[in-house]
């Protein structure tokens, strides 16, 4: 007779119970780890919920776009102006983009490489004959902080209301004043965003606000999106606050206009989290750049790590990742996403609690419920 009661018959037998228990023991193991590691996706009314709960929680106030398989929404928590109870989200608020709008700069320089004006490899000397190194600093060195440039002070209130072009001087004036780090090293300066933007000046004969005008806010259609000194009457720029002592909306500071004016190109840009989403969309979909531009852009031949025209990028290119704030307020803001645009979020905060760290902690809780297994943690 055979099989179970054949020699052969019992050996196969309980070989299949001894595979069945592995792979039941396995499939316990896995889950196990996948709780622990991964959270539960949301559906998209589930996220705005758990983001203003995670937000609330952990003090913070601000707004969030939140972008889930192509869908975006918007997440406001609190005031953005609380004496005057102006809610985050009210149409009349713009926030300091900060560092974030280095890729814009950036966008617009890679458009003009495209038009042949130069390369990424084109010594700045053209622009700046008067600087010391120019002649061996390349456009694509300051696209990724590796031009040795290291101007202190500027996010520090020189008393000044500076136009581009006297922002511009006063850079290279302290460029030449200071000591240079390493050349093709990394060294994160406000200032090589500063002269990016003068040579987009120089190159186009138009200031750089009519640069972000025509090339980056009527494409795009943004209705949130302006230079610092052009923002209209109807508009107005939220406050930053710190959470303290177990109250919020506390030491209100904002943007001071001395600070942002000499910040040209890397940090006198405001606008809203879903204006800025709108951006970043644009710099991948053809309306700024196409999708081979903004793999240029992100990945200069000068670049030494992984930061390449205003942003990181991190999980072998899948992800697109930078952070901000702005001189000494208390605004933070946060992008992640996939480099698709189709996963992700943008912060932009205006009341801050804890380090750096703790804040992008709680963007990447709420990363983990957009898509498992996606997103990183900083």
């Amino acid at each position: 007779m055979s099989g179970l009661n054949g020699r052969g018959g019992f050996f196969r037998l309980k070989s299949k119970k001894i595979m069945l228990a592995i792979a039941f023991l396995s499939s316990f193991i896995f889950l196990g780890n996948s709780a622990t590691v991964n959270a539960k996706t949301y559906s998209n009314s589930q996220l705005r919920k758990y983001a203003i709960k995670t937000m609330n929680k952990h003090h913070l106030r601000g707004t969030i776009e939140i972008v889930k398989d192509g869908h975006r929404q918007t997440a406001n928590v609190g005031y953005g102006y609380y004496r005057r109870k102006i809610k985050n989200g009210n149409k009349k608020l713009l926030y300091p983009v900060g560092s974030l709008q280095k890729s814009v700069t950036a966008a617009i320089i890679t458009q003009l490489i495209y038009q042949k004006k130069f390369s990424q490899n084109t010594k700045i000397s053209r622009w700046y004959p008067r600087l010391k190194q120019a002649k061996h600093i390349t456009v694509g060195q300051l696209m990724t902080h590796t031009s040795g440039i290291n101007v202190i002070g500027t996010e520090s209130s020189h008393g000044i209301n500076f136009s581009e072009k006297s922002a511009i001087n006063w850079t290279v004036a302290k460029a030449n004043a200071a000591s240079h780090t390493k050349r093709g090293a990394f060294n994160y300066n406000n200032a090589n965003y500063v002269l990016l933007a003068g040579i987009i000046r120089k190159v186009t004969g138009k200031s750089y606000a009519a640069n972000v005008k025509s090339r980056i806010i009527k494409p795009l259609h943004l209705k949130h999106t302006y230079i610092y000194q052009n923002i209209p009457r109807s508009k107005t720029d939220a406050i930053s606050y710190l959470y303290r002592h177990g109250k919020n909306y506390q030491s209100a500071s904002y943007a001071n206009r001395y600070i942002v004016s000499q910040l040209t190109g890397a940090g006198n840009l405001f606008s809203t989290a879903g204006d800025y989403y709108k951006i970043q969309r644009g710099l991948h979909n053809g309306k700024v750049l196409t999708e081979k531009k903004f793999n240029y852009l992100s990945h200069l031949k000068s670049k030494v790590n992984t930061y390449s025209g205003g942003f990181y990028l991190k999980d072998g290119g899948k992800l697109k990742l930078a952070y901000g704030n702005f001189g000494d307020t208390h605004f933070t803001n946060w992008m992640q996403l996939t480099t698709d645009n189709k996963n992700g979020i943008v912060m932009f905060l205006n009341q801050s609690y804890g380090s750096k760290n703790q804040i992008k902690s709680v963007g990447y809780s709420i990363l983990k419920h957009i898509k498992s297994n996606t997103f990183i943690k900083r």
